[in-house]
């Protein structure tokens, strides 16, 4: 059977997102691994309600952390060898780990590095994010550049037909709501998030990525890591590396991602992380795909029936 493993980035945590997977003790020993390489509490961050689940800079490491655990959970309660792995935005550093690319203390300083960066590249009150539902991704580009009058608002998130992401300057994606609106969108709302992700904003902060990454040891993955920025997996650390700079201020390809593992004739997706985002979209993708998202016994038990 060809399995394809994905794992969820920002926007997929919620209080207590781990708590029923945390009496596996691999999955708890990866937190408490991964709160004494950045001396903050993961643990209690995924299990218990609190204030800094939402800050960016703890959602990104706290959003790794959970999907390599239960990727860990997976391959330990299952031996699997994934055809290909894809995460989306964040959780693609979660794929390259779970691939062998990049270790899991390498992995954690650097997408918190990445959450300063991306904090600080644009003021605070100055970037908007907006989800735009019921209008195709050409006529949300041509809204983009009707809306820009001189700033920056893009589509930065292609995540399923009719379901789009955009990023920009917070004037910019206010005018491209009204213009959706009026063009016949079913909703278009602002999200709850303060970093303008994926859009060109983010190049002053690629560029201080670029730099960080440098120094850090990239290897060739033993799985094929489908890419963002490219929807091409690649083997040399140097590709990797600029696919993970060129990813801070371009689209994520998830449409065109799901659609590529749907064409290696992938029988089964498994959504390796908190919440069940990921299923959801590739299933309105690929109708009938079977994607099942791994969040508890019950889950991992449909995992097993499905591959047996």
């Amino acid at each position: 059977m060809k399995i394809a493993i994905l794992f969820p980035g920002q926007g997929s945590q919620s209080v207590g997102m781990m708590s029923e997977l945390m009496n596996y003790p691999i999955v708890k020993d990866t937190f408490l691994h991964a709160s004494d390489i950045l001396k903050q509490d993961f643990l209690a961050m995924a299990t218990e309600p609190n204030e800094l689940l939402n800050q960016t800079i703890n959602t990104q490491p706290l959003m790794l952390t959970a999907g390599v655990a239960t990727w860990k959970l997976l391959n330990q309660e299952i031996k699997i060898k994934p055809l290909i792995m894809a995460g989306h935005s964040l959780g693609e550093y979660s794929a390259l780990v779970a691939a062998g690319a990049l270790s899991f203390e390498d992995a954690l300083p650097l997408v918190k590095y990445r959450a300063e960066v991306m904090q600080s590249a644009v003021a605070e009150g100055e970037g908007a994010m907006a989800a735009i539902l019921g209008l195709d991704d050409s006529a949300v580009r041509g809204i983009c550049i009707e809306a820009a009058e001189g700033q920056v608002v893009e589509a930065v998130n292609l995540n399923s037909p009719g379901q789009i992401v955009i990023a920009g300057h917070k004037d910019a994606v206010d005018r491209a709501i009204e213009i959706s609106k009026a063009k016949g969108a079913k909703r278009a709302l602002l999200l709850p998030v303060s970093v303008p992700s994926h859009c060109s904003l983010m190049r002053p902060a690629a560029e201080k990525l670029s730099d960080y990454l440098s120094h850090v040891e990239i290897n060739a993955p033993c799985v094929k890591v489908l890419q963002n920025a490219s929807v091409m997996s690649f083997e040399k650390p140097d590709d990797i590396k600029l696919g993970l700079v060129k990813q801070l201020y371009s689209p994520v390809r998830w449409i065109e991602t799901i659609q590529y593992i749907h064409n290696q004739k992938v029988s089964l997706g498994i959504e390796c992380g908190p919440g069940k985002v990921l299923a959801g979209m590739s299933k309105r993708i690929i109708e009938g795909f079977n994607c099942i998202p791994f969040v508890n016994d019950e889950s991992l038990n449909e995992i097993k029936r499905s591959i047996i």
